[in-house]
């Protein structure tokens, strides 16, 4: 994806939000940046995790109705807003975007960012140490489970979670394992893979900017923060630079 800069002022990323019905103090300060930030930017790339747990997109529990019918006025105002899958949401599909006017991207994705190259990921495949995870993962993403879990009934796949989470000893998420931090040799070995200096990803929970060289280049890691109730982190990407917004 290019972004034409005549057209673009600004872009927004945000990740890992975990939007659920636990937390109605971060879904009412998402639906309030939807409505008042949001509409400031040419485009918005939610990199993943955007729910705490995605089930199927036949999901209309309270509040996903709601976050569909706001994300679906945002994007009717003007404002592109592109979604990559994370390890919590991946079962989001094409009913989502068909209802909302968003649109998938890929696991990895290259953007022209007013003249720089940057790889955007979720992030979780650059927590190479986690090998438990990664095979989980493997799994999970594959058509055959996907297939037999959203062909269940919408209140069986709440019980499976259910059991997942306690089978996993986490409070929230569908997924077992915890979060580890990146592999520096592969976040070197995407970059060179996509021939990019500079790399914006979420999952990790570790907000910062990384410098680092790869071949004599000086390049970037950028990580996004994690939405609390109480706090809101977007980056902002314009012509005039790169800032972080707390929301």
């Amino acid at each position: 994806m290019s972004t034409p800069e005549s057209q673009s002022n600004e872009i927004l990323f945000i990740s890992d939000l975990h939007l659920s019905p636990e937390y109605p103090a971060t879904v009412q300060r998402f639906l309030n940046f939807l409505n008042n930030r949001a509409r400031q930017a040419d485009a918005i790339f939610i990199l993943g995790d955007l729910f705490d747990a995605w089930l199927g997109d036949d999901d209309n529990e309270a509040p996903y109705q709601d976050i569909r019918v706001q994300i679906g006025m945002l994007t009717s105002s003007g404002t592109e807003v592109l979604i990559q899958h994370g390890n919590r949401d991946f079962l989001l599909g094409d009913d989502f975007c068909r209802h909302t006017g968003t649109q998938l991207v890929p696991d990895e994705m290259v953007v022209d960012l007013f003249g720089t190259k940057t790889l955007l990921m979720h992030g979780d495949t650059l927590c190479t140490d986690d090998t438990g995870y990664l095979k989980a993962r493997e799994y999970l993403r594959s058509d055959a489970f996907a297939n037999d879990f959203l062909g269940r009934k919408l209140e069986e796949r709440k019980v499976i979670a259910a059991d997942y989470r306690k089978q996993s000893g986490e409070a929230t998420s569908l997924l077992p394992g915890d979060i580890m931090d990146v592999n520096q040799s592969a976040v070197e070995s995407v970059m060179n893979k996509h021939d990019v200096t500079r790399l914006i990803h979420g999952h990790t929970h570790r907000q910062a900017r990384h410098q680092f060289e790869i071949n004599g280049k000086t390049c970037e890691r950028i990580v996004l923060g994690e939405w609390h109730s109480d706090q809101g982190m977007a980056l902002s990407v314009s012509q005039d630079g790169i800032e972080e917004l707390l929301l």
